[in-house]
């Protein structure tokens, strides 16, 4: 989680340790759906959240943004 940009897929679930193992150990409820992106977007700890189809045009805009340019460019 160290990247400048932090991008996610939607639907997508993130987790060091399931929701069972944090319960079991803190002996208290998680909210439901708080490992699912959209949840923790909210939380500011994801930029974007974008589908597979359009996500080679944005990394490749962000690319071009940040002064990025590959070695093999033809």
């Amino acid at each position: 989680m160290l990247g400048d940009i932090i991008i996610a897929k939607p639907n997508a679930y993130i987790a060091f340790v399931g929701k069972r193992v944090i319960e079991q150990t803190l002996n208290q409820a998680v909210p439901k759906d708080s490992q699912v992106v959209e949840y923790l977007f909210h939380k500011g700890l994801f930029d974007p959240i974008i589908p597979c189809n359009p996500l080679k045009g944005v990394l490749s805009e962000l690319f071009r943004l940040h002064a990025f340019f590959p070695l093999n460019q033809t």
